[in-house]
């Protein structure tokens, strides 16, 4: 009248003796060894039936009935000749009990039962020495005290502890706010911790901090098969230090999310839905603070900054898209002030530009540098508010306006070098606003160069006075090229050249009127020394190397407008000439009043020497030997222009006969650092929205994965590769960020929220490794097989979209701890406070730090003939098979106790 369900059980592998604690192992095989057994020397492994009624507790309630039907079935095995092995669950389910026996030929029978206790256990049977006596109980054949008796019995035993969580608060600890979020609103980067977080020391701590994704370790301890003969013995080992057992093992158990508080101790079953959940396999929108949820947000500004012509446009609440002004929220004031001022505050000793902590391959991104004014700047506005679109425009208003007021007070800009060459592979913000931090520099310098009465004259800040450069302006190819020799250093007045360039004494300063009665009483200014042994060609004076204005610094649109000067204008030599015309004049102005009575081409030999040929190289070596040792030098020097200055309507002779004789510190500057410093701010005030929040990305990916890249996680090389792997990435994706004429489409945006999701995975596994480093620092060994352990398993499985569920559940892999590193492990189990003791009932043995296993697994089994089994008849004449005649799980804690019972017999 009822109905029933067989389920059989079978192993795919037979490769020998199976593992006593394999995860794999079904509970009946663990609790009844049914794994494997010997039958007249053939090996059976892992088959066995559980028969269950289709009802709603799934277990035989009545006793009888349970015999009866386990009967029924030991008749039906018999009479198919089946050695399988039957189990019928029994009692309430939460027991976990069951009873079965299994037909093993014409010799001998098994028989099986399991229970459990769920209340408090008695405190004998919390110990070794009591278990051992339960055992002996079984096969005894007298009730006196068994402690005096010796029976050989074989033991394992596994003992399992679980490390505190690493976030456990005590109760009178006071509690932390959410990781990532502040109460205003504002930046986390100002909000101070009242207690040390497990990653203070990472370098996304000034931003966020992330919940420890470790929250625990599993630390297994095993002693492998022993033969004890004594309750005396039990006792002693359960004295002896877990440190002396003969394997160790150990697994981490992870956080489920990175924003919600979990148990730190995970089942079987559950443990990799943990980490699963953690390492990407599952959907963590909303669930995790981080660098890529922020980075998310700043794409959807992105898409939604597309709308607007002016980036005012969104900071009023009656203007902007009607989806953003019921979702946008703005920080409060004094939130936007402490921002601005963590931002604008000086940072001394600050190294901008490439430091060796960013990733080689992040060079490639339009960015600005991590430790720059907009790297700062945009990786604050990832926090400022909820990273929309409406914070952002409140937030690069304050912003420009703070940067105008360095401006107008002549303050230096922070974070940002006042000199160098500006790197045009950085984003045009971060261009701008390095050449405003020129423009200010200029400015002060030439505030400060007005010399005031009785003090002597400074060269203005336009003029090179400790390194003269000269420009070698080539018309034939356009181009700015400058020989070796034409860079040496002239910052003395009374240091000359020589022919090629190398300096000597002569004596000149700035100012110096012509000697010589037979030329005319000109005023010789600006000359930073002789050159060598040259003169000039009409008067035989010694030729002067004037001081020079330092080249104009130019911005990457600068630049575009010249190319497009060059579309313009077509000719290339036409190009070269009118656009270096200013640099061009100044050389030529500064030549002339350093040298009177110099001519055209006394200034090609200075200043282009490959455009002068000489007729005969050789001779023309001789005179400068001659030139060397003091003798007679031939003169005039034989040579002439070249093809192309000589050609008629040359540009260059045009403008020296144009430009006037005026030193460098009397020209005008050729960068002028007010009209220049103006453009600057007006570029940064009438910035579009789309424009800027297309740098915006860029940087922001470049700096949070800079940022990341600077954590230490021991060298793992997988993870090295992955870092690498991202950088590539997001080179190659935000390339469509880049370009002038930009026109986002949905295909861009989607292919950046996928960066969004890769960036994620990537910073979960540096997350990972770093909590794993700081853990095993010391055991370097240890630290690189569980991280790759992990990293082969989950890795393939990011961004698959792959469930919980879809996710195999054969990872078992447990790392061996050696002997060396047992102390490493256990220091993980610190000592518990006396807020935490009160909670752990210390009553087991076996005790790590302090601490008692969470969980004690122990197997006995005692081997014999079948003759000295008690329930029935000898063994057959001649069968002298040794097998196991007894078998006794145990699992359980102070709290629990199962126990599981197998015995051969031959009724």
């Amino acid at each position: 009248m009822k109905s029933y369900c067989m389920e059989y059980y079978f192993g795919t592998l037979n490769d020998g003796k199976g593992k006593d604690w394999s995860c794999v192992l079904h509970d009946l095989q663990l609790f009844f060894g049914v794994n494997e057994f010997l039958v007249s020397l053939s090996l059976i492994k892992k088959k066995f039936l559980v028969i269950a009624p289709q009802s709603a507790s799934g277990v035989v309630l009545d006793g009888p009935e349970a015999s009866k039907l386990l009967s029924a079935v030991a008749i039906a095995l018999s009479n198919c000749s089946s050695l399988w092995p039957a189990f019928v669950p029994v009692h309430d389910p939460s027991r976990k009990a069951y009873i079965g026996i299994q037909n093993m030929g014409t010799l001998f029978t098994r028989r099986f039962e399991a229970d459990r206790i769920g209340s408090q256990v008695p405190v004998k049977l919390m110990h070794l020495e009591g278990l051992y006596e339960l055992f002996v109980s079984k096969f005894a054949f007298s009730n006196e005290d068994l402690s005096t008796h010796l029976f050989e019995v074989s033991f394992k035993m596994k003992l399992t502890y679980c490390t505190l969580p690493y976030d456990e608060d005590d109760d009178d600890d006071v509690q932390e706010p959410e990781a990532g979020s502040t109460e205003s609103g504002g930046s986390p980067k100002s909000n101070h911790h009242n207690k040390s977080q497990w990653d203070d020391d990472c370098p996304w701590s000034e931003w966020y901090s992330s919940e420890d994704p470790v929250r625990g370790f599993e630390l297994i301890a095993v002693w492998s098969e022993k033969a004890f003969e004594s309750s005396l013995d039990m006792a002693e080992l359960e004295n002896a230090s877990p440190l002396e057992a003969d394997d160790w093992l150990i697994f981490p158990c992870l956080s489920e999310t990175l924003n919600t508080r979990s148990l730190f101790f995970f089942s079987k079953s559950t443990w990799y839905q943990n980490i699963a959940a953690f390492l990407g396999t599952e959907d963590s929108d909303g669930k995790r603070i981080g660098f890529a949820s922020q980075l998310r947000l700043l794409v959807d500004a992105l898409e939604m900054s597309m709308e607007a012509k002016f980036i005012e446009d969104f900071v009023s609440e009656h203007s902007g898209p009607e989806t953003l002004k019921s979702s946008a929220v703005i920080p409060p004031p004094t939130v936007l002030d402490r921002v601005l001022k963590d931002l604008f505050h000086e940072v001394e000793g600050l190294q901008l530009g490439f430091s060796d902590g960013d990733h080689k391959n992040s060079r490639t991104i339009k960015g600005a540098p991590l430790e720059s004014l907009f790297g700062q700047f945009c990786l604050h506005a990832l926090w400022f508010g909820d990273c929309n679109i409406r914070a952002i425009a409140v937030f690069w208003i304050e912003f420009v306006r703070e940067v105008r007021w360095c401006w107008e007070e002549s303050q230096p800009v922070p974070r940002m070098p006042s000199n160098c060459v500006i790197d045009l592979s950085t984003c045009l913000i971060n261009q701008k606003l390095h050449m405003l931090s020129i423009c200010i520099n200029k400015k002060r310098q030439q505030e400060q160069e007005s010399p005031k009465c009785g003090e002597q004259k400074k060269f203005p800040s336009h003029v090179k006075e400790e390194t003269q450069v000269k420009r070698c302006l080539s018309p034939r190819d356009g181009k700015t090229q400058t020989s070796s020799g034409e860079r040496e250093s002239l910052s003395r007045p009374d240091v000359v050249k020589d022919s090629v360039g190398h300096i000597s004494n002569s004596g000149h300063s700035d100012t110096v009127k012509l000697g010589d009665a037979k030329h005319s009483a000109c005023i010789r200014r600006g000359s930073a020394g002789v050159v060598g042994s040259m003169m000039l060609l009409k008067s035989q004076q010694n030729m002067h190397a004037p001081f020079t204005q330092e080249p104009p610094v130019m911005t990457e649109d600068m630049h575009e407008e010249r190319l497009q000067a060059v579309e313009a204008l077509g000719d290339s030599f036409s190009f070269s000439a009118q656009l270096e015309k200013d640099i061009l004049s100044s050389d030529m102005s500064a030549f002339k009043a350093a040298n009177p009575d110099a001519v055209f081409e006394d200034f090609i030999r200075w200043h282009s020497p490959r455009d002068w040929e000489n007729n005969d190289n050789m001779d023309s070596g001789a005179s400068h030997d001659n030139a060397i040792k003091g003798l007679t030098v031939e003169w005039p020097p034989r040579g002439k222009l070249s093809e192309r200055m000589s050609e008629f309507g040359n540009s260059w002779r045009k403008i020296w006969n144009e430009a006037p004789p005026l030193p460098a510190s009397e020209q005008k500057p050729l960068l002028d650092p007010n009209r220049e410093g103006e453009k600057v701010l007006h570029y940064l005030e009438t910035l579009r929205p789309c424009q800027l929040l297309e740098q915006m990305v860029c940087t922001a990916f470049r700096a949070a994965a800079d940022t990341l890249n600077r954590t230490t996680f021991g060298g793992l090389k997988q993870l090295t590769t992955k870092i690498g792997q991202l950088n590539l990435t997001m080179a190659a994706t935000l390339r469509c960020l880049q370009t002038s004429n930009l026109s986002i489409d949905t295909e861009d945006i989607q292919d950046l929220k996928r960066l969004c999701a890769i960036f994620e995975h990537v910073e979960k596994l540096i997350t990972l490794a770093a909590s794993f480093y700081i853990k095993f620092m010391n055991a370097p060994r240890l630290l690189e097989s569980i991280f790759n352990d992990c990293y082969n398993f989950y890795a393939p499985r990011m961004g698959t979209g792959s469930t919980a569920s879809e996710v195999k559940k054969d990872f078992e892999k447990k790392q061996k701890v050696g002997r060396r590193e047992r102390e490493i492990a256990a220091s993980m189990l610190t000592t518990p406070t006396a807020n935490q003791s009160w909670r752990k009932v210390l009553s087991m043995g076996n005790l790590l730090n302090g601490h008692e296993p969470t969980l004690r697994e122990i197997i006995f089994t005692k081997h014999g003939h079948l003759s000295e089994n008690y329930y029935g008849g000898h063994a057959p004449r001649g069968y002298q098979h040794e097998l196991e005649t007894y078998r006794m799980y145990i699992s359980g804690t102070s709290n629990y106790l199962s126990v599981a019972l197998a015995v051969a017999s031959c009724d």
